[in-house]
């Protein structure tokens, strides 16, 4: 005989732990004829009762990856809608459209940054040069008087939160106090009732 024919006849673990456990009598031919009829293997009721209960645990769980996918939809349904999505195509084919200007413009740029300042000359009369150096002297005044101005409205607001905050601590302080006040008078008044 081939060694094919002798599987045929050969007596597999399984079917010999179930034969075991028909003449112990812990299962009967019965209920093993009915479960291998069945689509599910299992061979008592607390097994398909588990079955379904790890089935509708992986369906609660798919059920519950649907749901954050969806709200992840929805969080970023605003970034990937046409509307908005439109705005910024528009500003950034504005930005392009002034990006390629300014290579288009580049060459008279350059050549305009790059000639000296000396051969150009003031469009003002000789008589009114002092005045325009004035002028300048004034501006520059006036700029370092107004950052001057402009760093003391600054400390004048970071000021006044300060004293804000200054006054809330010093109610605080003063509830505090009354509190202790309050306490130390009832240490005499504790003392005299328990002893």
């Amino acid at each position: 005989m081939h060694q094919w024919d002798l599987s045929l006849f050969s007596v597999t673990p399984a079917a010999s732990l179930l034969s075991r456990c028909v003449s112990r009598g812990a299962v009967s031919q019965e209920e093993i004829d009915s479960v291998s009829s069945k689509r599910s293997p299992a061979f008592s009721s607390h097994l398909q009762e588990a079955e379904q209960r790890i089935r509708a645990v992986k369906q609660l769980d798919e059920l519950h990856l649907e749901a954050e996918l969806l709200q992840v939809v929805k969080e970023s349904a605003d970034v990937t809608h046409t509307r908005s999505l439109a705005g910024r195509f528009q500003m950034l084919q504005m930005l392009s459209d002034h990006l390629q200007q300014l290579l288009k413009e580049l060459n008279s740029l350059r050549q305009r940054l790059t000639t000296p300042l000396g051969h150009t000359h003031l469009p003002v009369h000789a008589h009114l040069h002092r005045c325009v150096l004035e002028v300048v002297k004034m501006s520059l005044d006036f700029m370092e008087t107004l950052e001057e101005k402009l760093d003391s409205v600054h400390s004048c607001s970071s000021t006044t939160d300060r004293l804000s905050q200054l006054s809330t601590s010093l109610a605080q302080l003063l509830a505090q106090t009354a509190d202790l006040q309050n306490l130390s008078n009832r240490v005499p008044q504790w003392r005299d009732v328990h002893l």
